[in-house]
């Protein structure tokens, strides 16, 4: 591999690491305009296996404005983050996958707590508008709920 490969791989994984990270903000924020704009024209989510929807990533934002209305404060961690680069025979490709677990606390509006784990699976794909993402998906492994000590 040359050096000049080399550095387009660590510029296509910090872009990528960069696109999940702003997925997490957007949502936190309740940036519904920015959380769509992470997404292909043919993006799609499946919140399925934490108790959501599945379907375009466009409707998922409208689902996700109105559910998270009730948990006003949010903070969504995505962490452990494992990234593949599709390679092109020792050439970085257009696509990549991420798995990655989160942790997401939340505050209810009647100040109980809620609190859940799992695993996300992110789909992205390069772009000419860079790096987006063509799929979300969720899996919820705990969740507790109530008041939480502290």
């Amino acid at each position: 591999m040359t050096q000049r490969v080399d550095l387009a791989t660590v510029m296509d994984r910090l872009a990528i690491d960069e696109l999940v990270t702003r997925y997490a903000v957007a949502v936190d924020d309740a940036d519904w305009s920015g959380y769509r704009a992470l997404f292909t024209p043919e993006g799609r989510v499946d919140y399925r296996g934490s108790g959501g929807i599945e379907g375009p990533a466009v409707q998922a934002a409208d689902w996700l404005a109105e559910t998270l209305r009730a948990f006003p404060v949010r903070q969504h961690l995505i962490v452990n983050r494992r990234l593949n680069l599709q390679d092109l025979g020792g050439y970085p490709g257009d696509g990549a996958d991420v798995r990655a677990d989160y942790i997401a606390p939340m505050r209810g509006e009647s100040g109980d707590d809620h609190i859940s784990g799992g695993r996300c699976v992110f789909g992205a794909l390069r772009t000419d508008d860079g790096w987006r993402l063509i799929s979300v998906a969720t899996e919820e492994k705990w969740r507790r709920s109530g008041e939480l000590p502290g």
